[in-house]
């Protein structure tokens, strides 16, 4: 099957990993090139967004863009993986209210640090976390920077060991399972998910995606396109810049062109090049010029 760039966007179900929709999605697709914009862990459900073909090559910008989660935590109970997957290593009743949840969440909204939890692909020395924690591993974590838009308290269970649910925007590489655990040491305590679901990714949201049986039946049908998003639509938050006939042939060469022949374009992000419906490139500003970053034509 000959498939041109496209995203694909996948309700991720429990028990996947992102790496198993992956290879699922490339026997549909019928080709090797398929990236995702995001790991989910394996307990999480949700917006999975995939590129396919030469559309992995603008999977950047869109993981670069805020994901937004439903998170459901038990509050006086941590275990090694801060999830539901994972063994419980303390267990303590926590009291807490409202207000001061809500006092001690508003704290956590900005820039922050993380210490990225051992299970995790993130690399130390050469190897992934999640490996050296199933040998019984554990290695000191440098705090990371992560950026917290938003983050709402929408319910408070009762009880020694309330369940929390909020509702959290970020940045790339947030984990939402410290999060709850960090929230819960500044009350005194600790904390895992017991359920997280990503339901949008910059414009994209988990209402628009298919879940991978859907993907299949598409596949049977031969009717995959039906489930693929141009890139010119995935990347829609990056702003369009409409080409002149005379470029179309520059920017297909990735050529440098003057910002004033594009239409004047103001800003320093990323930009569209488009001609009609269809993705040229996407070109960074750079004072009076427009230089390539990814040319699909």
């Amino acid at each position: 099957m000959s498939t041109g760039p496209a995203f694909v966007l996948v309700d991720k179900a429990a028990g996947w990993t992102s790496h198993d929709v992956v290879a699922r999605a490339r026997s549909i697709f019928q080709t090797r090139k398929i990236g995702h914009a995001g790991t989910l862990d394996p307990m999480a459900t949700g917006l999975l967004v995939l590129g396919v073909g030469r559309a992995t090559r603008l999977l950047r910008f869109v993981t670069d863009q805020p994901k937004e989660y439903e998170a459901t935590a038990c509050f006086g109970v941590a275990t090694d993986s801060l999830d539901a997957d994972g063994e419980v290593v303390d267990r303590r009743p926590i009291e807490v209210d409202e207000d001061r949840l809500s006092g001690v969440m508003a704290g956590f909204v900005g820039d922050i640090l993380q210490v990225p939890p051992m299970v995790s692909a993130v690399r130390i020395g050469g190897k992934r976390l999640h490996e050296l924690a199933r040998r019984g591993q554990e290695v000191e974590r440098p705090p990371r920077s992560v950026r917290v838009d938003r983050l709402d308290l929408e319910g408070l269970g009762p009880g020694p060991f309330p369940r929390v649910r909020f509702r959290v925007v970020g940045g790339s590489g947030l984990y939402v399972r410290v999060l709850a655990d960090d929230i819960a040491r500044a009350l005194g305590g600790r904390a895992h998910l017991t359920a997280l679901r990503r339901v949008r990714n910059g414009l994209l949201r988990v209402g628009s995606a298919r879940p991978i049986e859907g993907l299949v039946d598409l596949g049977r049908k031969g009717r995959v396109g039906e489930a693929m998003v141009t890139p010119g639509d995935g990347l829609s938050h990056l702003d369009r810049v409409e080409m002149d006939p005379g470029l179309i042939e520059a920017v297909g060469h990735g050529r440098r062109i003057r910002a004033v022949a594009a239409g004047g374009v103001v800003g320093d992000g990323p930009v569209r090049m488009m001609t009609g419906s269809r993705l040229l490139a996407v070109y960074r500003v750079e004072g009076d010029e427009l230089l390539p970053e990814v040319v699909l034509a």
